[in-house]
Parts: C-alpha cells; structure tokens; sequence
C-alpha cells in the first residue's frame, strides 16, 4: 500500500539546508499496524506528514495504493488526503462551536457528500466508537478519551484505507491510552491500515511492528516484526 523510494526531505534555514529525512526507503503492507518510534528530532513526524500527503519529499519516490503522489500539487494532495487516508492528532482538532456530529460530518462536507448521507454516515461512526449517547454534545462537554473516539469517528467516516495517528495519547491518562489504543486495534481487525506516530513503548507495543527512525533515517533493524496484532 505505501512504498517510499530513497525519500529525503530538506529545509531552508537561513542559507543552510538542513537535512531532516536521509534516503529513507519503506514498505507498509494493506492491513498493517505499524508504529514509528524515535526520539525528538529524529524525523518521525515529517516522515508522518509525507506518508500522510501533508508534505512532499525533496527527492526519492511515494507510493500510496499504487498512485505515485511524490509530486502532485497541493489540490491533488487534498484529493488523496480527503478519499485515502484518516488523521487522529494528539490535540484533537476538533472545532469547539461544533457537536460531535457536526464535527465528524467536516470531511463528507469536503467530499461533496449530501446532508442527509453525512449524517446518517457520521452516526454510524460514532456509533462505532461507542459515542451514540454523546453526538450532540460540545467538545468542551466531553473527556479527553470521548473527544478522541470523536476525531476517531471523524478519521473513518470517509471510509479511508489509511489512518495516521500521530502520538494519539499524548493527552491522555494510562487507562483511557488503553481504549484508545483498542479502538485502533479494532479498526485494524477490520482490515484498515493503521500508523501510529509514538514516543511510548507501551503505545507501539499495540502495533504488529515498529519502525525506529533515528537522525532521518530507518534504524537497523528497521523493524521489530511482533507478528499479528490480535
């Protein structure tokens, strides 16, 4: 499902060009859980935007579902963003005018879906993350966790084939890390492909196998292959 070719990415600071990702080559199967782990700074989160078509690689090749997406403009890159993959972020991102509903049913706005879909669809996914009892409620009435199975619900209401979380329990205690972390393995049972973007052990040990990156580039071994998640 995603292939990434010898990807570097390089910024500007000042008149020194400073490498933040160093040739990196990577395979993730459809229907994996995988977690990137690495210290700060170590190019984590930038590989994370560049799977997630938020950025693009310097140079090297991405491939996502077979689409070569290393070079598409940004409205292309919104198009994949918007039918291919679901983000969860640590801060939730939700907007805090908006119920749960409303905020899970943005993406199908984007998408050009109908009123009457977007909220049969955006039930359905809260449902789905246990929320039935909470769709109407604003983000300042809800938990940590709740708010979280919100942006969850939000990430899968367009069906995506990818869903990148990008340290999804930062904000959150140990027990409710858990469920979250359930939820993930749950969707992944489905058949979704799922990364997890961590700094906590306990987190990555929910993933089937964990990819370390270290000064931009993969470790070796660049895996540690736990086997199925179950």
């Amino acid at each position: 499902m995603i292939r990434l070719e010898s990807i570097t990415r390089s910024f500007l600071l000042g008149k020194e060009s400073v490498h933040v990702l160093n040739g990196i080559s990577l395979s993730i199967q459809s229907g994996e859980f995988a977690a990137i782990m690495g210290p700060s700074g170590s190019g984590k989160s930038t590989l994370m935007n560049i799977i997630g078509c938020l950025d693009k690689p310097t140079e090297g090749e991405y491939y996502l579902g077979g689409e070569n997406v290393s070079h598409y403009n940004d409205k292309e890159l919104a198009r994949v963003r918007n039918q291919s993959i679901g983000f969860v972020f640590q801060q939730f991102h939700l907007l805090p005018r908006l119920s749960a509903l409303k905020n899970v049913e943005l993406p199908m706005i984007y998408a050009g879906v109908s009123k009457k879909e977007r909220q049969a669809r955006a039930e359905e996914a809260l449902m789905k993350v246990g929320l039935a009892d909470r769709m109407n409620h604003l983000p300042n009435a809800l938990s940590g966790g709740q708010k979280q199975r919100v942006a969850i619900a939000r990430a899968i209401v367009n069906q995506p084939k990818l869903i990148l979380a990008d340290e999804p329990t930062g904000a959150l205690d140990s027990k409710t890390s858990m469920d979250i972390m359930e939820q993930f393995r749950e969707l992944n049972a489905e058949g979704v492909t799922i990364i997890v973007v961590t700094h906590e052990s306990e987190v990555a040990e929910y993933a089937n196998r964990t990819i370390l990156v270290r000064d931009g580039m993969i470790q070796s071994p660049a895996v540690l292959d736990r086997g199925p998640s179950i």
